[in-house]
């Protein structure tokens, strides 16, 4: 900054000589400008033995240091790489001496101290030095010599023309920055403008430019050099000048033009709206909800009408830009987008939905039989209401799909959604409209969904509901499900009162025995045992396997799957009750195929375009000949060539010259003309043929064995029968003699048993005692042996009290030495007494003994209306004795197998 004209009336005038003068170094990092002869400049002392001598200095009436700017810093002198090894990596602070003097610029600046407060000195420069020598190290201090600038013509027209041009660039960017405004009018005032040598030092020093080229003009002595160099330097700023008035100019613009837009935006809102032409945000809002409504004023409820009136009201009198306005905005949303009395129209025609049912799932009579009477009774009474049906059965039997048939079969619209590990209420109930993110519960959701008031609603997984912090939602769907209080069902966000009593539940479960007893009190439970093998077979034949092949793109006629592989497959791959394995085993077989089929060459893309075919193509100069090739070709019911013609996308005809697969290709046969009806030949497509013989070539080893063990039934072995999540099973129970003597009647158990099946082993011990005595009064084997009592696969948990009989009769046929009936299976509970009691999984049970190829069942006698419920093809050559006691099995077991033998 140039120094103010009171203040340059007190400056001291330098020696013309001085003596041994402090060095003072600058650096360009702590500066704006390099340091001129006629400028003040603040400086900061770091180093304290420097700033007491310039103290003292100032105090003998000697208040003169040299500034000498540092060469080797960024920015000044990049010619000066230093070493690693040398001195020069120290910081500038640290270097004393003939190192700190190494490191300054010769030429600098004599400045006059000031003033000195603290660590900061206030400098003024008044000319320039040279240094001749070092007089001390710490704190520097060296000899210089006062530089003058050379003579020259103030009269000359080179330096003249120089002087304006600068003064005229000066003022040049005077018109562009108003930074150095004050710096202009400053040296006007106290320079003059024919002071050349000053008017270089000032533009050179309020310029922007790199320290090192200000230091050229520092060092140049030559008036007409330092003008020229300092032109350069106001130029490239002017330049610069211009470039950041027109960036400037651009983001103004941009700026103004977006106000100035908003600005005609309001404005033409304002005009519209005095005309009547448009409304704002919140009466537009106020009118969308209200032509919502207008359509379902005649069936929405008088209190749901009210609230939304209330609302709206509220809504006018809220800014657009409060929280509160957007939590009423989407209340509003929810409210009028319900349908309110709107029902779609069911059909109840039986026969129509039979038929649909019939087209959906194959067997499930049962299932059938209860949607049909619903339906039925929806007819006579000419509406039909909400009910609440459950589906227990294991996984893949069709629970989902059956509810989605149910409702295609109704004309309901269907909605789905699962509750499988729900801990939330809110999820049922929605949430309080105080909450941030606050939302309906899932009934809302699927009324505004699926558009009317009597949807399907499948709730999947009921039996797999969860309980945390939140509630208990088993509770919550009590007031859902139930047909008495989901008239006037609460969503805690509407709180307003939905009638749901038109709704029809469908809830899926795999086991009913976790289900809440409140909530189970209030279904109606169906139960789907799963399918037998013949079912299986059906749906295979009809469902799974037409529909993997279409979704793989293979032709009927390229691939034959064997009645006796789906068998296999289904007996040794897929036992489970549902069909979802067995699917997933036959797309695995057809992605094989599919995978043969493409490796033969085939593609069973449409083509394009047709292609006119004669028999004498010639390969031109730039490809070969082009064959195309007909499916229906390789077809042998195709006797007539001509049968084969197609219309193509283009609707013209393929002419082949012959029936004879010579003049076929593959895709992969393009090659050359004379080589076609050799390659045809090689790549004819054969059928794949899946037969029981090469099943395990697509499916890998059979994952499940032969059930029968023994094909002559030992001493000691009895069959059961068992009921698994995967359906029925056959169930051996083993018993034998490990050791022998006088009081040493015991029994060991092993096979995984549960509690349960403990206590009927314990139980039917103490009941073969006591029949053995009856029917051999001197056989003392119970009390005298050590039996040991095994169950088959014992890596498998096993429970429950149905195996009672059977281990009753392993027990008696160890101790008589007599094997029971080969062909015999048996289940039932035993009581002390011999009774026998019921037991479940009858058909399970009944499709398990087919399989093992038993023909004669023990069954209790109270399970006798569960068997005759099942379909012929179950009980299909099956004996079954029902019995109520114990001895009625022992006839049966013994008896009969002395006679037969």
């Amino acid at each position: 900054m140039r120094l103010p004209q009171r203040v340059r009336r007190k400056a001291r005038r330098p020696p013309p000589s001085s003596p041994p003068t402090p060095v003072l170094r600058t650096s360009s990092r702590s500066l704006h400008c390099l340091f001129f002869p006629g400028f003040y400049m603040p400086i900061y002392v770091k180093d304290q033995k420097l700033l007491q001598a310039l103290i003292e200095n100032r105090k003998r009436s000697a208040p003169y240091a040299g500034a000498f700017l540092v060469k080797d810093e960024e920015g000044t002198d990049p010619s000066i790489v230093a070493s690693p090894d040398s001195s020069d990596n120290k910081t500038i602070d640290s270097l004393k001496g003939k190192e700190l003097l190494k490191r300054l610029h010769e030429v600098g600046t004599l400045a006059q101290i000031t003033s000195i407060q603290g660590d900061q000195v206030v400098l003024l420069g008044h000319r320039r030095l040279r240094i001749t020598e070092m007089v001390e190290e710490d704190p520097l201090t060296v000899k210089v010599d006062h530089l003058k600038e050379n003579t020259y013509n103030k009269d000359d027209d080179v330096i003249k023309a120089t002087s304006f041009e600068v003064i005229s660039t000066l003022r040049e960017v005077l018109k562009t920055s108003s930074l150095w405004k004050d710096h202009v009018q400053t040296y006007i005032q106290h320079v003059g403008d024919f002071n050349y040598p000053r008017l270089a030092d000032f533009g050179a020093a309020i310029s922007g430019a790199n320290k090192l080229l200000c230091q050229e003009v520092l060092e140049e002595l030559d008036v007409d050099k330092r003008l020229k160099l300092t032109l350069e330097l106001v130029k490239k700023d002017m330049e610069i000048s211009k470039l950041q008035q027109a960036i400037a100019k651009a983001i103004e613009e941009k700026i103004s033009g977006d106000q100035r837009r908003y600005l005609l935006n309001e404005q033409l809102k304002a005009i519209k709206k005095e005309l009547g032409l448009e409304t704002d945000d919140k009466t537009a809002l106020s009118e969308k909800f209200r032509e919502r409504i207008e359509a379902k004023k005649d069936k929405c409820p008088p209190h749901v009408l009210q609230v939304i009136e209330e609302e709206l009201t509220k809504l006018q009198l809220l800014e657009a830009s409060s929280s509160e306005f957007n939590v009423t905005r989407n209340y509003l949303d929810w409210l009028t987008v319900l349908p309110w009395g709107n029902y779609s129209n069911e059909n109840f025609d039986v026969h129509h939905a039979q038929q649909i049912l019939d087209e959906d799932h194959y067997g499930l009579s049962d299932v059938k039989e209860r949607i049909l009477e619903f339906i039925a009774v929806g007819k006579l009474r000419g509406t039909s209401q909400g009910k609440i049906i459950c589906l227990s059965g294991p996984p893949g039997v069709g629970k989902t799909s059956i509810g989605r048939s149910i409702a295609r079969a109704l004309n309901r619209q269907f909605y789905r959604f699962s509750v499988g590990g729900l801990a939330d209420v809110a999820e049922i109930k929605g949430h309080r409209r105080t909450y941030v993110g606050a939302m309906p519960g899932k009934m809302v959701q699927c009324l505004k969904s699926v558009g009317t008031a009597n949807p399907l609603v499948l709730i999947d997984e009921i039996d797999k509901l969860g309980r945390g912090h939140s509630g208990d939602p088993a509770s919550a769907l009590l007031e859902l499900l139930d047909p008495e209080q989901n008239i006037n069902f609460l969503d805690h966000y509407l709180d307003v009162p939905i009638d749901l009593s038109k709704v029809l539940f469908v809830c899926t479960a795999n086991v009913i025995d976790t289900i809440p007893n409140p909530l189970l009190d209030r279904m109606e439970i169906i139960s789907i045992a799963g399918y037998i093998t013949d079912e299986k077979m059906h749906i295979a034949r009809d469902y799974l396997e037409k529909n993997t092949r279409e979704a793989c793109g293979i032709k009927p006629e390229q691939v034959e799957v064997t009645d006796a592989a789906l068998l296999a497959l289904i007996e040794n791959y897929c036992r489970e009750a549902g069909v979802r394995n067995l699917q997933k085993q036959i797309e695995k077989i057809y992605r094989k195929i599919a995978l043969q089929l493409v490796r033969q060459g085939v593609s069973n893309e449409p083509a394009l375009e047709a292609v006119i075919v004669t028999p004498s193509v010639e390969p031109t100069d730039g490809g070969s000949a082009t064959i195309v090739k007909d499916e229906k070709l390789n077809d042998p019911a195709v006797k007539d060539p001509e049968e084969a013609k197609e219309p193509s996308l283009k609707e013209t005809l393929v002419t082949e010259p012959a029936l004879s697969t010579d003049t076929l290709s593959t895709p992969e046969g393009n090659k050359d003309t004379d080589g076609v009806k050799e390659e045809a030949a090689d790549k004819a497509v054969k059928k794949v043929l899946i037969d029981s013989s090469n099943l395990d070539d697509f499916v890998g080893k059979p994952v499940f064995h032969a059930e029968r063990i023994y094909e002559q039934t030992p001493v000691g072995v009895v069959m059961g029968l068992a009921w698994t999540s995967m359906g029925g099973s056959t169930l051996y129970i083993e018993t034998t003699k490990v050791e022998e003597g006088e009081g040493k009647g015991a029994l060991v158990m092993t096979g995984q048993l549960g509690d349960v099946m403990k206590e009927s082993a314990q139980i039917a011990h103490t009941v073969s005692r006591a029949i053995l005595r009856d029917k051999e009064p001197d056989n003392k084997f119970f009390a005298d042996s050590k039996l040991h009592l095994h169950v088959p696969a014992g890596a498998t948990p096993k429970d429950g009290p149905s195996a009672g009989c059977t281990m009753i009769t392993s027990m008696l046929s160890l101790a008589m030495g007599k094997p029971a009936r080969k062909d015999l299976a048996m289940t039932g509970e035993v009581t002390l007494t011999g009774r026998i009691l019921p037991i479940g999984g009858v058909k399970e049970k009944a499709i398990a003994a087919r399989r093992s190829s038993i023909k004669t069942i023990i069954f209790p006698a109270a399970n006798k209306r569960d068997f005759d419920e099942l379909a012929d093809n179950v009980k299909e050559g099956l004996e079954v004795h029902f019995v109520d006691t114990y001895s009625e099995i022992y006839k049966l077991a013994f008896q009969n197998e002395t006679e037969t033998s």
